[in-house]
């Protein structure tokens, strides 16, 4: 019997890859589109997921930034080889609520916070050198004292209206589920593999 809902299905999916001891189980392809239409995909991680759908973060001056503010749509991929299987998320993209973010921001290791603060993401960089001593300026401007959220820096929401699940199975003949939102309902549909 087919899930009614994707997001549950999904959570489960997430669990049994955490479960397995897969390194990095949260790690999705996240593919946006430019202004200019070509396509563009990087791995980020999943920091949330609940009936408003998939939570990452990323430095707001990034070149997936940018290519959202052009087009709000977006879509993940999660892939665990393990388990042959795969989902596939699709929908629109909205930043989160700075609260959220302020919340995330904090529960990061200090190290990962300074490096929130020192990178320029997707800008040129000289060296390694220049990226390390930014980090080590920022490290004593924020020495003993807690570290703010970087003003360029927040999360966003994917909220799908599609979500397809991928099982591998023998002979090539995968089990596909897609689940496409209609208004508040979702509607499941077997696809051919």
């Amino acid at each position: 019997m087919t899930p009614a809902n994707p997001i549950e299905r999904f959570k489960a999916s997430l669990a049994r890859a955490e479960a397995s001891g897969l390194t990095l189980p949260n790690a999705l392809s996240l593919a946006t589109v430019g202004k200019d239409g070509r396509p563009s995909v990087r791995m980020m991680l999943l920091k949330g997921v609940d009936e408003r759908g998939f939570v990452f973060f990323t430095n707001l001056n990034s070149r997936k930034v940018r290519e959202l503010a052009t087009c709000s749509y977006a879509s993940l991929c999660f892939w665990w080889p393990s388990l042959e299987e795969q989902v596939r998320v699709e929908g629109s993209v909205e930043k989160v609520k700075d609260k959220e973010a302020d919340t995330y921001f904090a529960s990061r290791p200090r190290g990962s916070q300074l490096a929130a603060w020192a990178s320029r993401q997707s800008e040129a960089l000289s060296s390694r050198e220049e990226l390390l001593a930014e980090v080590e300026k920022i490290g004593r401007q924020f020495e003993a004292k807690p570290i703010p959220r970087p003003p360029f820096w927040s999360g966003f929401l994917l909220i799908p209206d599609r979500i397809e699940f991928w099982l591998g199975r023998p002979d090539r003949l995968h089990e596909r589920t897609l689940y496409e939102r209609r208004g508040r309902e979702w509607i499941p549909k077997l696809l051919f593999p």
